[in-house]
């Protein structure tokens, strides 16, 4: 979604943390009241269960950002059943979704009173949830209520950090953080809808670095305290990021990645994932300038049983049909569309990509 450094090889750092010793989350002791980390059975029985998931990151076209998409003044459920529905219609079936905890702190209730509609829109459609909490990507800072309009051209203009800066300059932040991870957790613990929580978006990102393993770290004890029965899971996504890295895939039930490459590089990283012996789902791919592509990424991810969830299912405020980092400042068309599968009316941008995604996902 967001670097130009995205994940290519782990087989280095990875792969040796692969092959020690378990890590001290799963060693029981007699004060430790329940199992923390899923076993590789358990993992493998979740996997079994959901089969081969296949969807997008999806917010719905007419929100620029996670609070546009959550708060009750934007809340647009008639897009996203509009939306999902166009996703069923091609054979997608999971939807990874962020939340933002500004959007809990000012209206708690609210917030989950949304998430259950959501949850019955998208249930409706066939289409299991990812939900993700934190995020490290693009602006800083945010604010409740109404949200920047596009900067036209520009990729993802209005998409905000959860908590960004603001857990740094006031690090009392810390306890509503949980008190809201853990609220939503348990409200939603035992929900059939929902197929994984995604604690964290590419922590590091935005040039923290280490500075994030706090969060990271704390977020996982959260969830073990909550210990939902859905997975819990972090995605690696830079590999100069080995200290994350590892973390990350030692305490994860199941191993989630992003690549945005092409498909030798894509297929390295899963080679090296591999040693995890764990299900895996690819929670982000499809960037059309870099070579990864529907047609060349997804026929692997399905025959390696590999979760694939691309970014983007309809063009909209986000501006994700841009690429990164060649903004197009009269909002004209792009040459070549970055993201998505549909415009905004329902067409697609790509009748070949939609007919190949039909060809994977339909016969299923």
């Amino acid at each position: 979604m967001k670097t130009q450094t995205f994940l290519m090889m782990l087989a280095g750092v990875l792969l040796l943390a692969a092959c020690q010793n378990k890590p001290k989350q799963n060693e029981q002791t007699a004060e430790e009241p329940a199992v923390k980390i899923w076993t590789a059975e358990q993992a493998q029985a979740w996997g079994d269960e959901h089969g081969w998931l296949r969807g997008c990151n999806f917010n719905p076209s007419t929100a620029i950002n996670q609070l546009e998409t959550w708060q009750a003044e934007t809340f647009d459920p008639e897009t996203i059943d509009r939306e999902l529905g166009w996703a069923a219609d091609i054979g997608l079936n999971c939807m990874r979704v962020y939340l933002h905890h500004v959007a809990w702190e000012v209206d708690k209730q609210g917030l989950k009173d949304r998430m259950n509609q959501y949850l019955d829109i998208a249930d409706s459609h066939g289409i299991k949830t990812i939900f993700v909490f934190f995020d490290d990507c693009w602006n800083a800072t945010y604010q409740a209520g109404k949200q920047p309009e596009p900067k036209p051209g520009v990729h993802n203009s209005g998409w905000v950090r959860d908590p960004g800066d603001l857990l740094h300059e006031q690090p009392e932040l810390i306890t509503t953080l949980e008190t809201y991870v853990k609220d939503v957790l348990t409200s939603f613990k035992d929900d059939q809808r929902i197929v994984m929580w995604d604690l964290y978006n590419e922590p590091g990102n935005s040039g923290y670095g280490n500075k994030s393993m706090p969060l990271l770290e704390q977020v996982f004890e959260w969830g073990w305290e909550i210990r939902p029965s859905q997975p819990l899971s972090v995605g690696v996504w830079n590999l100069s990021l080995s200290d994350l890295n590892k973390f990350q895939v030692e305490n994860s039930d199941i191993i989630t990645y992003h690549n945005y490459e092409g498909p030798e590089k894509h297929q390295a990283a899963i080679d090296s994932l591999k040693a995890y012996n764990r299900p895996m789902v690819c929670t982000e791919y499809m960037a059309r300038r870099n070579n990864s592509l529907f047609q060349n990424i997804m026929p692997i991810l399905k025959k390696e049983n590999i979760g694939a969830i691309n970014w983007g299912l309809v063009a909209g405020k986000s501006n994700t049909k841009y690429a990164w980092n060649e903004p197009i400042p009269d909002g004209s068309e792009p040459p070549l569309w970055f993201h998505e599968i549909f415009h905004p009316d329902g067409t697609p941008y790509s009748q070949e990509e939609v007919d190949l995604i039909k060809s994977l996902t339909l016969e299923e």
